[in-house]
């Protein structure tokens, strides 16, 4: 094995977020003004991801400076290469007309993920897709359409890591440091970034979580918490 060290992963890493930056803040641009314009129009975001991509939506909601329309659908990975459930796990929610969806995965091949982006087309919700493009266009689809998830897409973020998301060159057949997840959290903040600012833009109550290490805080949260009750939970 070639030496490795942090510092190497450290570099390429963060060539990896550069790269992202340049060349992908168009789409993140345009998934954000989707997501402004949900939520301007007392909208929720469901976010869903399978395998190690939950930890999207996890990023996402329930902590200090998050925005409170974002709501992570949870299901078992078990069911991530599985198609024709999605019907099911959509019905489970209580999903509006103005509502967009962010649908993540890596690869976007397994059935799940490609499930529930085609039930959301066909509800006629705005789609926002985080892929890796080169792990993605490598493979074929599991899903019995034979769709790719970027297929379904009304922006698609690649997120630029590589086939198998393992990043650093070992000088034998294994690689190691997959990347998806530090990417993700960089797509996920800088989301919640950019939608902040069209919202503020616009003279719009901004729906943010507040540190309740402040005093008063609490009531505030559960306040604006009540006001999407049955919707983000």
């Amino acid at each position: 094995m070639n030496k490795i060290t942090m510092d190497v992963f450290y570099t390429q890493a963060m060539d990896l977020i550069d790269l992202l930056e340049k060349q992908e803040m168009e789409n993140m641009i345009k998934a954000a003004e989707l997501c402004a314009e949900a939520i301007k129009n007392d909208g929720v975001v469901h976010i869903f991801g399978s395998g190690h991509s939950v930890g999207f939506g996890s990023e996402c909601t329930g902590r200090a400076g998050s925005l409170v329309p974002f709501h992570m659908i949870e299901t078992n990975n078990h069911f991530e290469r599985r198609a024709n459930v999605a019907d099911k796990l959509y019905d489970l929610y209580d999903v509006r007309p103005q509502d967009v969806f962010i649908v993540i995965s890596n690869s976007g091949i397994n059935g799940v993920v490609i499930d529930l982006a085609i039930t959301a087309k066909a509800k006629g919700h705005k789609i926002i897709i985080i892929t890796s493009m080169k792990h993605t266009l490598a493979e074929p689809s599991r899903h019995p359409s034979g769709k790719k998830l970027y297929e379904l897409g009304d922006v698609v973020i690649d997120n630029c890591g590589p086939r198998g998301d393992a990043l650093i060159e070992t000088g034998e057949l294994e690689k190691i440091c997959s990347v998806s997840s530090i990417t993700g959290i960089y797509i996920a903040q800088s989301l919640t970034a950019e939608i902040c600012r069209i919202l503020a833009e616009d003279h719009c109550d901004i729906p943010l979580l507040l540190s309740e290490e402040v005093s008063g805080y609490e009531k505030f949260n559960a306040d604006l918490l009540n006001q999407y009750k049955g919707r983000i939970s």
